[in-house]
């Protein structure tokens, strides 16, 4: 590690919807004037991170990549656990400890966890390191998961490495009482694939909680914590503080943790963890934090405070006040990673920075995938994330008429999501995703009639329909009027929901 960094298958859509996906999109004047502006800053940051991949377009290819989706879909899925590290820890130790042959930054928390490993990403790349990061779930294509340089692996080189490790992986599962889970292989593939580069650095999200999670193989130079709120509570805890004590299992002796502002009994278990095991702590609101920020074309303007001092001015194409504090978070442990406040004083170069975060995509965060109606996509899916979106949204856009549409798992808190959007939803469609953890559209509208009322409610079992039906009522206020829609609930639901849409 340098102290020095450089300067420099989802349902088919109905005839009618096929219409609406190839309807014409092109912007009205006005809007093009603004996009021209927002084109000005990222081109002033370089370019965009690449975008959610679809389907290989080599027929052989693409039939080698569903048999290896196939086979990993035999296994126990990510909802399905047994919380122990061992049969990972058997797979890399056949495989030579690959997650050593490199530092890592590990990260974990409740919300925001992707869009953070994604400004930590490109930061990194722009000081010339080379990335390897890993998160989860994906939008729409397994390979999203594993990325290197900032963009997905290919699909060959997801075959190639699933291939590689595949004997490994039958030796693991024939000396365990359970074989791997899916998000396990998918662990050993990423850590593999990032020796193999080789990265200069990994950045890892958890999959869920820390202690016992595949990723916490690892030992992370720096642990982040994003903010903690209740989810999963099944398998975490049933509050903050019990969530806090799994999620700080990440915490590793001597690393540095950057902690993003959170409910105080969270926090008090996360800095005894840290005291237990001699670790750094640098906590938002104290060590680093969010100075200021402004709505601009396209995201937003913010100055931050670092660890080495503060960066004004800094562009992110993100909309929302929690993606502004991803950012402080994301900066505080690319910091940390190059030793800024502790080894060195001086901050990191400034115009590297801004270049970095005016790059920064986090798809299915807030994505406007469509004009005239406005369609928004964005994958909160508990309370916490969906209260967020709903601040963010009325921030950032000046709807008159928003229309949600909403597909759940049948295992979140369904209610509070609902409730965090009703006071922005003029109605909502409910359907549900092709996932088996889908909650029944019926079952889903049952409970939105009771936080909205009967006649604000539309029921659409199939997504395509549910689409077409809220672009219909937003298409209600006129063609210059500010209807709009906003599909939500899942990171299934908003996966599918982009690909009917034209986007992968």
């Amino acid at each position: 590690m340098s102290d020095h960094p450089g300067t420099s298958d989802t349902p088919d859509p109905l005839d009618s919807f096929d219409e609406l996906i190839e309807a014409e999109t092109t912007r009205d004047p006005d809007l093009a004037v603004i996009e021209a502006g927002s084109r000005t800053l990222r081109t002033q940051g370089g370019q965009p991170q690449a975008d959610v991949p679809g389907r290989p377009e080599d027929p052989e290819v693409d039939k080698a990549l569903r048999e290896v989706e196939a086979e990993l879909a035999t296994r126990w899925g990510e909802t399905k656990l047994e919380p122990s590290v061992s049969r990972i820890a058997a797979l890399m130790d056949l495989l030579g400890e690959p997650q050593r042959s490199y530092p890592s930054i590990h990260i974990t928390g409740t919300n925001g966890k992707t869009s953070t490993a994604r400004m930590i990403e490109a930061l990194l790349g722009a000081f010339e390191l080379r990335t390897g990061r890993y998160t989860s779930p994906h939008v729409q294509s397994v390979t999203e998961r594993i990325s290197l340089d900032g963009a997905p692996i290919s699909a060959e080189r997801f075959i190639e490495t699933y291939q590689d490790i595949k004997p490994y992986v039958e030796m693991v599962d024939a000396a365990q009482e359970y074989r791997l889970s899916f998000f396990e292989v998918l662990t050993g593939m990423a850590y593999a694939a990032f020796a193999d580069a080789p990265v200069d650095v990994a950045v890892v999200e958890v999959g869920m909680g820390g202690s016992w999670d595949a990723t916490n193989v690892i030992d992370g130079d720096v642990a982040v914590i994003t903010p903690i709120d209740l989810d999963h509570t099944d398998r975490l805890g049933e509050t903050p503080a019990e969530i806090a004590g799994e999620k700080g299992g990440i915490i590793k002796q001597d690393a540095t943790v950057i902690l993003s502002q959170q409910p105080v009994d969270a926090a008090q278990v996360l800095l005894k963890k840290a005291v237990e095991v001699d670790a750094t702590v640098a906590r938002e609101g104290l060590e680093f934090g969010v100075v200021a920020r402004q709505v601009a074309v396209g995201g937003q303007l913010v100055t931050l405070r670092g660890l080495g001092g503060e960066y004004p001015e800094v562009y992110l194409p993100l909309h929302g006040a929690h993606q502004a504090h991803n950012a402080a978070v994301a900066l505080a442990a690319v910091e940390a990673f190059f030793g800024v406040g502790a080894q060195r004083a001086q901050p990191l170069d400034i115009d590297t920075v801004r270049k970095a975060f005016a790059a920064v995509s986090s798809p299915g965060r807030l994505e406007v995938v469509r004009r005239s109606p406005t369609v928004v996509l964005d994958a909160a899916h508990n309370p916490a994330g969906a209260a967020a979106t709903a601040e963010a949204v009325r921030e950032a856009f000046d709807f008159t008429r928003l229309i949600g549409v909403v597909g759940a798992s049948g295992d979140k808190n369904v209610r509070g999501l609902l409730e965090a959007f009703e006071p922005i939803f003029a109605e909502v469609v409910v359907t549900q995703n092709s996932s088996h953890r889908a909650m029944d559209a019926d079952e889903l509208a049952a409970i939105a009639v009771e936080v909205f009322g009967e006649e604000r409610v539309q029921v659409e079992p199939r997504l395509p329909d549910a689409l077409e039906a809220a672009i219909t009522l937003a298409e209600e206020e006129g063609e210059f009027a500010g209807g709009g829609v906003l599909v939500t609930g899942s990171v299934i639901t908003v996966g599918e929901a982009r690909l009917l849409l034209g986007k992968g």
